[in-house]
């Protein structure tokens, strides 16, 4: 297949979940398949996109100049954009240059299948186009933003979320109906969208791991020690830790007086650092090259996520590596996980502090959850198998689309 993959925020270095997911996918295809990959994403220090080069068969990378997310520029572009039917984040990275040169990309090479990378460049796609459109979906975007409306206190955050939500919320629908297929990471979202949209025409596609990369491994685990992996400038990461930090932390406390809070992660926000700054036992490290060293030195690996959506693939990769995990409902959404066999679930606050004593205080308890979790995705959730699934929706599709033409 010649396939023709359109993804805003880049693909390297892969430190965000969705990038990480679509790495992989894209790494297996390419042994297999004809790959043109089309990325835009904001200028920045140390671009190593570069490494792409030999991967596939083209790569197109245009960085682009976007504001800081949260900058006063920033909000300056956010009141530009006030009246703008799309979301905020489309509005960011929408440039007319990008759709001219996707449009010329099409109508000069005959693509098998477009597959649109998130929600975001659904702007810049020639949904006119012929041949099969697949929407990757990686969350119900729609639902993030529902849930920080429903989650915020202050009152113009409220009213911004709840707009976003609203525009989020057509805009979704709009490309779920263009689309000739749509690829959910989860079972939870496909029934979300399948209220909107044939359910025939969603598939979900398993999040997977790198259970090589992320091995279990006895020893460098440190006592009282709870950590968190992700994205610190993203929003439901920065609540999951403000949350924990403030509301099930002092619970924890009680019975573990020294435990420690190590939370790593790019770009930490202005929130996340005053944590570290009015408590010596929270760490926050920022970027790191690697996050398996910081990972084993947590005790439990905690997931206090509140409002996202989609998989968080940070679960897999402390299941393979044997961690204990505590997590919320939210956390787990969509993972085939089992609540006390490979995982804990805790539904409030009390119920978080109390499993994650319980693993400090009893370190056995953890090491037989970790074994099991380690087991459950070393046998079923390869970035093999995920690609290969992904593979056939798109084989599927393409067989049916057969002498089908692009416009010229």
């Amino acid at each position: 297949m010649k396939i023709l993959w359109v993804k805003a925020g880049g693909l390297v270095p892969p430190d965000t979940g969705g990038k990480i997911r679509s790495y992989h996918i894209l790494k297996e295809l390419a042994g297999k398949h004809k790959i043109t990959l089309y990325t835009y994403y904001g200028i920045h220090p140390n671009d190593v996109h570069h490494s792409l080069e030999g991967l596939f068969e083209r790569t197109i990378c245009r960085p682009i100049k976007i504001p800081v997310s949260r900058s006063i520029s920033d909000f300056a572009d956010y009141a530009k954009h006030l009246f703008s039917p799309y979301p905020h984040v489309m509005s960011r990275y929408y440039r007319r240059e990008i759709l001219k040169e996707v449009r010329q990309l099409v109508q000069t090479e005959n693509f098998d299948v477009i597959v649109c990378d998130f929600l975001i460049p659904g702007r810049v796609i020639p949904w006119d186009l012929s041949c099969p459109k697949v929407l990757f979906t990686h969350n119900v975007e729609a639902t993030i933003y529902l849930r920080q409306y429903e989650m915020a206190r202050n009152a113009l955050w409220k009213i911004a979320a709840r707009r976003e939500y609203r525009r989020t919320e057509r805009i979704e629908y709009s490309y779920l109906k263009k689309s000739d297929h749509v690829l959910t990471v989860s079972d939870t979202d496909r029934e979300a969208f399948a209220r909107l949209i044939d359910f025939s025409k969603i598939t979900t596609i398993p999040t997977g791991v790198d259970a090589e990369y992320f091995q279990s491994q006895d020893g460098g685990s440190q006592p009282n020690t709870v950590v968190f992996t992700g994205s610190m400038d993203y929003l439901p990461n920065e609540d999951a830790m403000v949350y924990f930090v403030n509301c099930v932390l002092p619970l924890i406390r009680y019975k573990v007086p020294n435990v420690s809070v190590l939370i790593v992660g790019r770009r930490p926000s202005a929130k996340v650092l005053a944590l570290a700054e009015s408590d010596h036992s929270i760490h926050v490290t920022g970027r790191v090259e690697d996050v398996r060293p910081y990972m084993r030195q947590g005790a439990v690996y905690i997931v206090p996520i509140r409002i996202g959506s989609g998989t968080r693939l940070k679960i897999f990769e402390a299941m393979a590596m044997g961690k204990p995990i505590v997590a919320t409902a939210i956390g787990a959404e969509g993972l085939p996980v089992e609540d006390g066999v490979n995982i804990l679930i805790a539904n409030s606050a009390e119920e978080f502090a109390q499993h994650v004593t319980g693993l400090l205080q009893y370190p056995a308890n953890g090491s037989k959850l970790g074994r099991a979790a380690r087991q459950l995705v070393e046998k079923e959730y390869s970035w093999a198998a995920v690609a290969a699934h992904f593979e056939s929706v798109l084989k599927r599709l393409t067989a049916g689309s057969e002498g089908r033409a692009n416009p010229k």
